[in-house]
């Protein structure tokens, strides 16, 4: 069997392609879809299938796309509820390209409208879990409380869950192997492996989830501390549901590049700029989310701090960087609410400030700290006895909550965070000294 994981470090994504006798299928595919013909190309391979495990919530298919530029069909479940052209594809469904069948099985848990395909090729097997089973772990059961066709509170699925695991799968092999949709870093599941493929024999081993337990305890675990949730995700679920417009001509019609004169002081910026470059010198009403490394996640924080529809702009640090910026965004649909593209000179009117740890270490009483992790990673250490939490995602609905007699400082775990969070501050309450501790955080942790 010929296959190929493609890897999207910054959204921890993994999209497939399965090739046989000059046809090739794709499974769970990203937004832009040039990576995918291209290795088509490679293999002398026509794209006749496009697989959807179910509506993502983290990125932007381009299933639609692809559908319209190759004529391919698309499959997914007939519980999706979609919109675009496709064929029903559940249990007892399948299909063949040359010499491997692909064959559906409804997994709901993630979602009520998951499935796995499963790939055979004489004896060999391979199981493409999407968001059901990942490395180490599951998918979590809480996304679609608010979104999507079918909604269905997070406990039923994660019953659902429980049911997927302990009969959809039994008459599998060990040596099945397993390729999910994400790993390590990825918002769709907790604690998962850096690994990017296991068999199903090691996960029965060695992966909670298959363990033997009750409904009961099974349920606890999956929804104990599973991450935030970004404001993105339902408006990725209903616009997978819909099916994207090419990324092209999305792209193509936003705003280019403008300069500063332009800028409208009642709208976001978004500085992707290095955390210093950006507290040397920004534009007011900036947020701070460094995105000078394809890894660094601004996807994940954008959806997470600006809400789908709300207008930004989006300054980078060089003009080489603007289509690469373009696209990240593009990736979670937000191209749209971009204003514009803008470069900028150190010399500005706002800059930020820092705190080091010598100067904060036994004069904490001094200033409200403000831990802006996530409420597990709290729990788990908390360096400041008296320090706020309020997660980054929900700092800029929540910075009034916050007293107004003492100097601020930020933190998180290792400083990308603080940098973003300090900056929502300075914004939202101006009145006040707002300092990043930054990755000094490390001398209290």
């Amino acid at each position: 069997m010929t296959l190929k994981q493609f890897n999207d470090k910054a959204l921890a994504h993994y999209s497939y392609a399965v090739v046989s006798n000059g046809k090739m299928a794709l499974i769970d595919p990203s937004r832009n879809p040039q990576q995918y013909y291209a290795y088509a190309e490679e293999q002398d391979a026509k794209i006749v299938a496009v697989i959807e495990t179910h509506p993502h919530a983290d990125f932007v298919s381009s299933h639609l796309q692809i559908h319209r530029e190759t004529g391919a069909t698309i499959y997914a479940s007939k519980l999706l509820g979609a919109e675009y052209p496709h064929t029903a594809y559940d249990d007892g469904d399948h299909f063949s390209i040359g010499n491997i069948k692909l064959s559906s099985i409804n997994s709901p848990g993630h979602s009520p409208d998951s499935i796995c395909i499963l790939a055979e090729e004489a004896q060999e097997k391979v199981l493409f879990t999407g968001d059901t089973i990942f490395i180490g772990n599951v998918g979590r059961p809480d996304l679609r409380e608010k979104a999507g066709n079918m909604q269905a509170k997070r406990e039923e699925l994660a019953k659902a869950m429980y049911h997927t695991l302990n009969h959809k799968f039994n008459d599998l092999p060990d040596e099945t192997v397993i390729y999910p949709a994400h790993g390590a870093g990825s918002l769709c599941g907790k604690n998962m492996s850096d690994a990017s493929s296991s068999t199903l024999g090691q996960e029965r081993l060695s992966n909670w989830a298959f363990k033997e337990q009750t409904e009961a305890e099974f349920v606890k675990e999956i929804l104990k501390d599973q991450p935030m949730i970004p404001h993105y995700f339902g408006f990725d679920v209903d616009t997978n549901k819909a099916g994207a417009n090419t990324i092209e001509k999305s792209i193509g019609e936003v705003a280019r590049f403008i300069n500063r004169s332009q800028v409208d002081s009642n709208i976001t910026v978004v500085d992707t700029r290095a955390i210093d470059d950006f507290k040397a010198g920004h534009l007011p009403n900036s947020i701070n989310i460094e995105a000078i490394r394809d890894a660094q996640k601004l996807e994940t924080w954008l959806g997470a701090i600006v809400r789908p529809g709300e207008p930004f702009y989006l300054v980078v640090d060089s003009v080489t960087n603007f289509d690469t910026n373009l696209e990240r965004i593009a990736k979670i649909g937000y191209e749209k609410q971009l204003k514009g593209i803008l470069t900028i000179e150190h010399r500005l009117l706002k800059t930020s400030a820092k705190i080091s740890g010598d100067k904060l270490k036994g004069n904490e009483e001094d200033y409200t700290i403000v831990d802006i992790r996530n409420q597990p990673e709290v729990e788990e250490n908390k360096p400041f006895k008296n320090a706020i939490n309020i997660p980054l995602h929900e700092l800029r609905e929540r910075a009034q909550e916050l007293p107004t007699d003492k100097p601020i400082v930020v933190h998180c775990a290792a400083g990308y965070r603080s940098a973003a969070g300090s900056s929502i501050l300075e914004n939202k309450l101006p009145q006040l000294e707002v300092l990043d501790l930054s990755n000094d955080i490390k001398d209290f942790l």
